[in-house]
């Protein structure tokens, strides 16, 4: 397995409590962070898993579980996509980018992508759909070019005529491999806890990997979630500032933060984002402009109880023993 391939995550047992007959599924997106936790839930429910991959490397660590299908294939090319498909009683779109590069455009890769997998999947007669999107996602009216694609991909699978569809809009996603937790701790370790914070008082509520491919799984094998657009959010509601401080105690890393008004922000975002890997752009400093919280209660409408963000912490970033990591933490947040 390779060092750096996103590990699936321990779940609790209704994880994988599934209703209904088992089903062959595609996931496009599944090496990747939600994906890999997703396939192992499904395969751990018995369902048969496909997932493409143009990098099977990627994969290997999805390799061991006996139902699960690694693909060597490009999902954006139509040929290759009809072919994925065959045979498949549903099909979960998890592909998404949170920044553009020369040869991966934010609308090729959301809207693009969704709008020939529902062709595809009407050709090859698959009757179930279900796409991950963003709160904030807004096809008009949302201020950043990610939010805005999400929100024309999402237009999209609704309009879908003769799909069974259901949409999932999660706040930012936290757990072993994410880019948010684990990103804040490599950044304060290179910086010697100094970190210059674009828009600190941005709105979250984290919500935990684990519960999110749960809340995919559970509507798979209930028919009453189709048609239904489901918001994905934690039980706590957190600043950017406070997620960093709550990441750097989890470490025990020294977090000195460096408030930034909007216009050094932009600023930061225009310089970064001409840095290989772009670790932050300007289109991520326009989606920081709007809170990330849901308007309703969708992992509870699926009868799931999401997991706190202080009491996973412990799990993945610890260094500690979790009753003082914990303690840390509130100590953090009450600041």
């Amino acid at each position: 397995m390779p060092s750096d391939a996103p590990k699936p995550t321990e779940s609790a047992p209704e994880a994988v409590r599934f209703e209904g007959p088992r089903l062959n599924i595609c996931v496009l997106g599944g090496t990747g962070f939600v994906g890999t936790e997703l396939v192992s839930q499904l395969a751990s429910a018995g369902h048969w898993v496909r997932v493409p991959t143009r990098s099977p490397a990627r994969g290997q660590h999805l390799s061991v579980l006996p139902t699960v299908e690694l693909v060597a294939a490009d999902v954006h090319d139509r040929r290759t996509l009809a072919d994925l498909l065959a045979g498949m009683d549903a099909a979960v779109n998890l592909v998404g980018i949170l920044n553009e590069s020369r040869g991966a455009r934010f609308r090729d890769i959301h809207a693009g992508l969704a709008a020939k997998l529902i062709e595809e999947a009407r050709t090859a007669h698959v009757p179930r759909l279900l796409h991950m999107s963003s709160v904030g996602a807004d096809a008009k009216r949302a201020p950043s070019n990610y939010l805005r694609s999400k929100g024309q991909a999402e237009a999209l699978v609704r309009a879908a005529a003769s799909l069974d569809v259901t949409i999932f809009r999660p706040s930012v996603i936290f757990g072993q491999g994410d880019s948010l937790t684990e990103r804040f701790t490599r950044l304060l370790r290179l910086s010697g806890g100094w970190l210059p914070l674009a828009r600190p008082r941005a709105r979250f509520a984290p919500v935990y990997v684990g519960d999110v491919a749960r809340a995919i799984v559970r509507a798979l094998g209930d028919r009453a979630t189709v048609g239904r657009t489901y918001e994905l959010c934690g039980p706590d509601v957190l600043t950017l500032e406070q997620i960093v401080r709550a990441s750097a105690a989890a470490t025990r890393h020294s977090c000195h933060i460096v408030r930034l008004p909007d216009f050094l922000a932009r600023l930061q975002g225009l310089v970064l984002g001409l840095l290989p890997g772009k670790p932050f752009t300007l289109d991520n400093f326009r989606s920081l402009t709007v809170d990330s919280l849901c308007t309703e209660d969708g992992l509870g409408a699926l009868g799931i109880e999401p997991r706190q963000l202080a009491a996973l912490l412990p799990t993945y970033l610890g260094t500690m023993d979790q009753p003082d990591q914990l303690n840390r933490f509130r100590a953090e947040i009450e600041r």
